[in-house]
């Protein structure tokens, strides 16, 4: 493939661009987030053991449907590559193609939920009213599943041709629609039963399903949607086929960044309620702060696919690297926010001192965690520009599933336990020695992640330059 004519634009240029279409998805994903941070901070004023059934039951639903919503993602680098190139009638048809494909995949994925059991086998012995009400919230968001990932083909599609702000509206909405309902159904408001953790799934799937009628209304009736022809047609193989083998890696990729957060969550409730809790503040904390790195890699993704699509390679690789350089600028940024404001953000959580307790000991490494996340996300979203993921899904499982997650459960619970304790003590003092080796190595092991990931991004951008 040969670069198109140079083009004008500067790096500072490149960089602004990034950010004007970063920040809408930044709050989009903000909102999409808040979901979990709401039930997570409401469910911990309800009760330790709400709170402990919440850890785990998001553990396992975002392990199903970020995997699944990275198959649905294929749709952004391939719409974006259409939509640069000015082939605007395959934008819809890919749109349509990729909502057939979420309903197939929300049919698998809520089966997986309907079985509690075999992931909380992973969990030694769980509380008999921990389990229950995991039984229960995962039961509800099987219902909220096949809307879920059908709005994210209207994420995809607003993404991709750069209206980021239809989902962000939609998703601010959202945000007060969920936090009314939680409040009604969690704590039985209104003259309804108190339900508890069930109540905050059975919220989330009544809002998802709001939401994604909304979003259809919209693109179907905003006028720059118009030019798209967008249908939903027959489900086609050769359709189905372009999305499975760009979408099953970037799947694979997710999963494997989401899994290690599951199976931490599952291996930490072996030490207990409280460490439990502790241990889903820092996970949703690191959920909220992720956010901002996936906006940013989702624009720059975006953008640099429109150029790839219009033969634009210098323009390319030029999006990429701003997109990268606002990411390191935005950890440091976020870091330093973490570090000051721990005392408001743990009271913002828990009433509970212990969990409160146990969650001040891992949030002490948690700058350093973002700044290699953040990096090792930006990297693996500009190689999926290129339409390069089965590369990067084998270095990710080396880095997070081999030396983060593995190196984690063996020296925080298996055969190495008490091994890092040394390190652990001097970078976490005073955390719980499996579940503080567990954020140590998940840590260690996206900044390896990182480095991997850059060095192949420079390896496929030689070999389109060369091409």
């Amino acid at each position: 493939m040969n670069a198109a004519a140079p083009t004008t634009k500067g790096f500072g240029a490149s960089m602004s661009g990034i950010a004007r279409q970063a920040w809408p998805v930044l709050v989009s994903q903000w909102a999409g987030i808040a979901f979990g941070v709401l039930d997570t901070a409401m469910t911990g004023h309800a009760s330790a053991a709400d709170l402990a059934a919440m850890s785990l039951s998001i553990s396992v639903y975002i392990t199903v449907f970020v995997g699944l919503m990275g198959v649905v993602h294929a749709l952004i680098p391939i719409q974006a590559q259409h939509f640069g190139a000015g082939r605007f009638d395959e934008v819809g048809r890919a749109w349509g193609q990729g909502v057939w494909l979420a309903l197939g995949l929300a049919l698998a994925g809520a089966v997986l939920m309907m079985f509690p059991d075999m992931w909380l086998s992973l969990s030694g012995d769980v509380a008999p009213e921990v389990r229950a009400r995991v039984t229960d919230y995962l039961r509800a968001l099987a219902l909220a599943l096949p809307a879920a990932l059908v709005f994210r083909t209207i994420y995809a599609l607003g993404t991709a041709v750069s209206r980021p702000k239809v989902v962000m509206t939609i998703n601010l909405v959202a945000v007060g629609i969920k936090a009314f309902l939680n409040w009604v159904l969690i704590y039985g408001n209104l003259g309804l039963p108190a339900l508890g953790a069930a109540g905050a799934g059975l919220a989330t799937a009544i809002t998802f399903w709001i939401s994604l009628s909304v979003g259809l209304w919209v693109i179907t009736h905003d006028p720059y949607f118009r030019r798209f022809h967008l249908t939903l047609g027959r489900p086609t193989w050769a359709a189905q086929k372009e999305l499975l083998r760009l979408g099953l890696p970037m799947g694979g990729s997710y999963l494997v960044e989401v899994s290690a957060f599951t199976f931490m969550a599952l291996l930490v409730a072996r030490e207990g309620t409280y460490v439990s809790g502790g241990h889903q503040i820092m996970s949703n904390l690191a959920a909220l702060c992720y956010m901002m790195p996936m906006a940013l890699g989702v624009a720059t993704a975006a953008l640099a696919a429109q150029s790839i699509g219009a033969g634009d390679l210098v323009l390319a690789r030029r999006h990429s690297l701003a997109g990268m350089a606002l990411g390191l600028i935005g950890a440091v940024l976020t870091a330093a926010v973490l570090l000051v404001g721990q005392p408001l953000i743990l009271a913002a959580y828990t009433d509970d001192p212990e969990v409160a307790a146990v969650a001040s000991t891992l949030l002490t490494i948690i700058p350093l965690f973002h700044l290699a996340d953040s990096m090792q996300c930006i990297n693996s979203y500009v190689l999926r520009a290129y339409k390069v993921a089965v590369v990067p899904l084998l270095l990710q499982v080396v880095a997070l599933a081999g030396l983060g997650l593995l190196g984690g459960w063996w020296l925080g619970f298996g055969p190495g336990r008490g091994m890092l304790d040394g390190l652990r003590t001097l970078i976490l003092p005073g955390s719980p020695q499996g579940a503080g080796t567990m954020w140590l190595m998940a840590m260690l092991g996206l900044a390896f992640s990182a480095v991997l990931l850059h060095a192949w991004f420079w390896k496929v951008v030689r070999n389109f330059h060369d091409a």
